[in-house]
């Protein structure tokens, strides 16, 4: 049972056991060290070569019977065809049958046998290739014939068939024949190749007739761009200009939208050139670039740029160049339309150039791509589209309709209640000013205060109702203004200056007293300087003295208390009967006392602001210093403090500490307290040393 399953049919009587080949168990190498005498690779094979045994060859057979030649001839068909039989679809055993039949000059057997393999397999149109040149060889050419056609009806696609057929018969010198093979051969509509190989075979009989039919027909069948230029190349060799112009002409009624009509264009255009017919060229590349769409226009474009340079004037050039340019700027915005620059640049290009209608365009397919979000970041450079064809419409094409329009539409697309832009809205209605429609502008931007306030729009308002003359308009734009935003100290100090413009004392001292009454303002500092400036201006000089009193309740810082100081040093007041040398003594003694409340306020109640107290003390000094005979410097002198130069430890933002050097401030009145700490701590010191003595 072992040694039936060892069996293999393969191997005969032989197991697997039998057949394996015993390879020598490998020895371990126990010294690795390298041999005193080396052996190349080279030696080895060398070696190998010599010790091999001799190829055992069968001998060779010598016939020189006729009875030895049947007896081997009988043997060899017996075993082609036990080989047949047990490998009747392998191709090549046919093959090799058949061809020995020829080999023994039977060629009747030998047809027998190519008939038989044909019987198995007529798809395979090797043995039909095979099958012919045996034939052909042997010079049957009846029977090749017969094959030949047999094969080309059976296997109409197999082009080798065909071109086999028809140069047998072109060599043969049967040219009707071939012909009518080829005429046969075109019923099936065969590529590109078999259409042109019947073409030159017409040639090589210089047939240009029928080869000129053979193009008619190729390009019905083959209606593509290479075919149409073939056929236009071929009558332009035969030197038919009118022919091949007419050829060109159909091919583009028929191909102006296909894929490859660039090719087409370009031949064209060529064509014309080599015919010196500029003008129809520059026509062609004109009406190409015109239809085909940019992306595939590339090659044409080139072309056609180097065509002006070689035959077109300066605006042609120019022309080609902006065209080129065109091209990129198409690509760009193709392959991202929300890219706004490449836009710009795009319109720039055609606004230099001039043509009106390209340029709208451009324009319209722009401002097309409105951006995704509803964020003001992302319509920011998106708006400037619309400003600049409003811009464009009114001051180069002068169409005050459509810039009228453009506005319109950009405010209708704009979100006016997540977001809104001032620029547009004021540009709108400076537009119908300029028209002389002042009841268009005042809608407008009476629309823009409805729908989204803005700071800009209420000044822009307020500013071209002011210049008018209507006041009236203009304290309604302000109430409204501040009704809007009641914390802008603008607002206020630019209402109350227009009352104050009037001669309205008293209407702009009741919007200031308003003002500084709201709870919450945005820069109150403003608000107050222009209301104490104010009063100033009037020359009352109590009630600004009254306000910096109100002031310096709500706030003591620094900057109030040197204004209220500088403005006592300089509130002289005319209507008094005083020489002006009495009124400026008057004058710095209650700048005096203001640096002394001043001066009070910071040592008792903001011990730790040193550096205000000091910069205070310097300001008092260089009135002092500037009053000439009137003031006294010593009075500041005694209360300057001493600049002292200090180290402290500060952290820093990873986590280490370092030291920083800084300068405080050493005032009189401190250096006392000091002594006093240093004598304390003296007899805190001595007293604990003399009970440790004691103990």
């Amino acid at each position: 049972m072992s040694s039936s399953k060892d069996a293999d049919p393969s191997l005969g009587y032989l197991t697997r056991k039998d057949t394996e080949v015993k390879l020598p168990r490998p020895t371990r190498v126990k010294n690795k060290t390298p041999a005193p005498i080396q052996i190349t690779a080279e030696q080895i094979l060398r070696e190998a070569r010599e010790r091999q045994e001799a190829e055992i060859r069968p001998p060779k057979q010598k016939i020189t019977d006729p009875t030895e030649l049947g007896e081997y001839r009988l043997r060899k068909r017996k075993e082609f065809e036990d080989l047949i039989r047990r490998v009747r679809w392998n191709v090549s055993v046919w093959i090799k049958y058949a061809q020995w039949e020829e080999s023994q000059k039977d060629f009747k057997r030998a047809r027998s046998v190519w008939e038989r393999a044909l019987e198995v397999d007529y798809k395979n149109h090797t043995l039909w290739l095979k099958y012919a040149e045996v034939e052909m060889k042997n010079k049957f050419i009846n029977h090749a014939r017969n094959v030949w056609d047999r094969a080309v009806t059976l296997l109409p696609r197999v082009d080798q068939l065909w071109y086999k057929y028809i140069h047998m018969e072109e060599v043969l010198g049967n040219v009707a024949g071939a012909r009518q093979v080829f005429e046969r051969w075109m019923k099936w509509m065969p590529d590109q190749q078999g259409w042109l190989s019947y073409i030159k075979f017409e040639l090589r009989y210089n047939e240009i007739e029928r080869a000129r039919g053979i193009f008619e027909r190729f390009v019905l069948c083959h209606p593509r761009v290479g075919a149409w230029i073939r056929y236009a190349k071929f009558e332009m060799k035969n030197g038919e200009v009118p022919r091949s112009r007419n050829v060109y002409e159909r091919a583009v009624e028929r191909l102006a939208d296909d894929e490859e009509a660039e090719q087409l264009f370009v031949a064209f255009a060529e064509f014309e050139e080599r015919c010196k017919e500029a003008e129809r060229a520059r026509c062609i590349y004109k009406f190409a670039l015109d239809h085909i769409p940019k992306a595939r226009a590339e090659d044409l474009y080139r072309k056609f740029v180097a065509f002006e340079k070689q035959y077109g004037d300066r605006e042609g050039i120019e022309d080609a160049i902006v065209g080129k340019r065109r091209f990129q700027y198409e690509d760009e915005v193709r392959k991202n339309p929300l890219n706004y620059d490449s836009w710009f640049d795009y319109i720039r290009l055609e606004e230099s150039v001039g043509n009106k209608g390209r340029t709208r365009e451009v324009y319209e397919r722009a401002i097309a791509n409105v951006p995704p979000a509803e964020e003001k970041r992302y319509w920011q450079r998106y708006i400037y589209l619309w400003i600049n064809y409003a811009l464009y419409e009114e001051l180069d094409a002068g169409d005050m309709e459509r810039t009228r329009d453009v506005y319109r539409e950009c405010l209708t697309q704009i979100p006016h209640q997540k977001f809104s832009f001032a620029k547009v809205w004021l540009l709108a209605a400076q537009f119908e000013i300029r028209q002389l429609n002042l009841k268009g502008a005042r809608q407008i931007l009476g629309n823009a205060i409805g729908k989204a306030p803005k700071d800009k729009i209420f000044k822009k308002y307020i500013e071209i109702e002011l210049q008018l003359g209507n006041i009236d308009r203009c304290r309604k734009l302000y109430e409204k203004y501040l009704e809007w935003s009641p914390e802008n100290c603008y607002a206020w100090s630019k209402y109350a200056e227009l009352e104050r413009s009037l001669a309205e004392t008293e209407r702009a001292r009741a919007i200031f007293e308003l003002a500084i009454a709201q709870p919450a303002l945005d820069m109150p500092e403003l608000l107050w300087k222009a209301y104490i400036d104010f009063e100033t201006a009037e020359c009352e000089f109590e009630k600004a003295r009254v306000l910096y009193e109100r002031l310096l309740d709500r706030t003591k810082h620094l900057k109030v208390w040197i204004s209220y100081a500088e403005f006592e040093a300089t509130a002289i007041d005319e209507s008094l009967d005083l020489s002006e040398q009495e009124q400026k003594e008057q004058c710095i003694k209650r700048a005096r006392r203001v640096f002394e409340e001043a001066l009070n306020y910071f040592r008792s109640s903001a011990p730790d602001l040193k550096e205000e107290r000091a910069m205070l003390l310097e300001k008092w000094l260089n009135l002092e210093a500037s009053s000439g005979e009137l003031g006294d410097v010593s009075l500041v002198q005694s209360k300057l403090p001493k600049k002292l130069k200090k180290r402290r430890q500060i952290s820093t933002e990873d986590g280490s500490s370092r030291i920083e050097e800084f300068i405080d401030y050493l005032f009189p009145e401190e250096t006392q307290t000091t002594n006093l700490k240093i004598l304390e701590a003296a007899y805190k010191w001595k007293k604990q040393k003399l009970s440790s003595a004691d103990d």
